[in-house]
């Protein structure tokens, strides 16, 4: 499950990254000066929009890689914080995660 996960994500970032360059790409010389340009905030939110969701998704595939290795190492649905397990619902909706729900309550 955690292989297809990291799969899906990395077939997201790339299309993610695709997505900025031709956003970039777009934008040509007038990128280079959104503040005159009429349509330069609209392509500067699309491209700031763009890169944080690239960036969530570096972020979830760093998690998933975590997780490999836990897997690997056999702590898998072992909370991190506290040792105890995981529960099995919480790691059906989110195979990657690392706590358990009350460590991960106790962090907010």
């Amino acid at each position: 499950m955690l292989a297809a996960l990291r799969a899906a994500v990395l077939r997201q970032l790339g299309a993610l990254e695709r997505e900025f360059a031709g956003i970039v790409d777009s934008a040509g010389s007038a990128g280079a000066d959104d503040e005159h340009d009429p349509e330069g905030a609209t392509v500067a939110f699309e491209r700031q929009h763009v890169a944080a969701l690239a960036g969530q998704a570096r972020e979830r595939l760093a998690q998933i890689d975590a997780a490999l290795r836990r897997l690997a190492g056999g702590s898998y649905g072992l909370c991190v914080t506290c040792g105890q397990p995981v529960a099995a619902a919480r790691l059906a909706a989110r195979p990657e995660t690392a706590t358990c729900i009350t460590c991960a309550t106790r962090r907010r």
